[in-house]
């Protein structure tokens, strides 16, 4: 194996370990954030409150986007992303209200 080879491999090798690091951050980030989300959804189904708001859900939204334009993400991967998040933190709401 040629040593631009090796250097190929060894550069390859080390993307892949903070690839593997950075999918536990977030594994355990989304582990967090559910945990609040599941206190607001008791709160909320013990005070009768609807499980969705969608007024806050759009500024989410609208914020994430503004996050993701300034760490260089696709704005609308960021968008479909939290939607995803807050379609699952909503099931789970309602869930509780039953």
């Amino acid at each position: 194996m040629s040593n631009a080879t090796e250097r190929a491999a060894e550069l390859l090798r080390e993307h892949r370990e903070s690839i593997d690091r950075l999918d536990a951050i977030l594994v355990y980030t989304l582990a967090e954030r559910f945990k609040h989300t599941q206190a607001v959804g008791k709160l909320k189904a013990a005070h009768a409150l609807p499980p969705s708001d969608p007024s806050r859900e759009a500024r989410q939204i609208e914020r994430l986007e503004w996050l993701a334009s300034e760490a260089d993400l696709d704005p609308e991967f960021a968008r479909k992303f939290l939607n995803f998040i807050i379609s699952e933190v909503i099931r789970h709401h309602e869930k509780l209200q039953n």
